[in-house]
């Protein structure tokens, strides 16, 4: 599609506490922590790169300076931009209004800093580029199955028409598929909200209501890296994944 060319900005989230990956957190920052000899935020920046992604902005709240040193030292693409989340942590939904200025007016990539994946054929991030359609849509979603994420223990977030339009799982129900920490917004779903702390879900709450959340089924597999014992496990099926038959 001809608007997937105007998408060349990425937001990372990276400015999370990592509670659940304690104690390894209490010194470095979940994003720095590696998997398969890479920060998980040098995954998802080269995943944006590799995706023909040319500018990132990352923000930053908890043990920022060593994010900021190991930007500093990176060297590569994308072109990053700090956001500075230190004075108060605005979490997903306020993080990204806030940086908003930085990202133009173009929708946008949006990837968690340990959003991590085993790929199918083709990219992922290429693929969810060249679904964007902003005439039916405010938010597209990567969206992993329930029951072949590793690591992922919940219910599930969402159900998927054949359309591809998303809506949230009932209460006590399974749903098909979780987020996978990656989506394309544009910045017209931040119109209305306000300063300070706030979560993406709730605009995701609103686009459903307008029938404009869409969802696009990961191709590969999703890996919940989300507590130190999830670290060995990732790696493990990483290099199973890797190995010759």
């Amino acid at each position: 599609m001809g608007e997937a060319s105007s998408i060349t900005r990425a937001f990372v989230l990276a400015a999370g506490l990592g509670t659940r990956m304690r104690p390894v957190t209490a010194t470095l920052p979940k994003p720095l922590v590696q998997v398969a000899g890479k920060a998980l935020l040098d995954h998802a920046l080269d995943r944006a790169a590799e995706a023909g992604l040319t500018e990132a902005v990352v923000n930053v709240h908890w043990l920022p300076d060593q994010i900021e040193a190991h930007l500093a030292r990176r060297g590569r693409a994308p072109r990053i931009t700090v956001s500075d989340e230190r004075e108060a942590l605005l979490e997903t939904g306020g993080g990204i209004r806030k940086a908003l200025p930085l990202l133009g007016e173009a929708p946008f990539v949006v990837l968690n800093s340990d959003s991590f994946w085993l790929e199918g054929p083709v990219p992922n991030l290429s693929r969810l580029i060249a679904g964007w359609d902003g005439e039916r849509m405010d938010a597209l979603l990567l969206v992993a199955p329930t029951t072949t994420s590793l690591g992922y223990e919940g219910a599930g977030d969402f159900v998927m028409d054949p359309d591809g339009r998303l809506e949230r799982r009932g209460e006590r129900r399974i749903a098909p598929f979780i987020y996978a920490g990656v989506a394309i917004l544009t910045p017209a779903l931040f119109a209305g909200t306000p300063e300070g702390s706030f979560s993406l879900n709730r605009l995701f709450d609103e686009a459903i209501a307008r029938g404009r959340l869409s969802g696009m089924r990961l191709d590969g597999q999703w890996l919940h890296v989300g507590t130190p014992e999830a670290i060995r496990a990732a790696e493990e099926r990483v290099q199973a994944s890797t190995q010759t038959p």
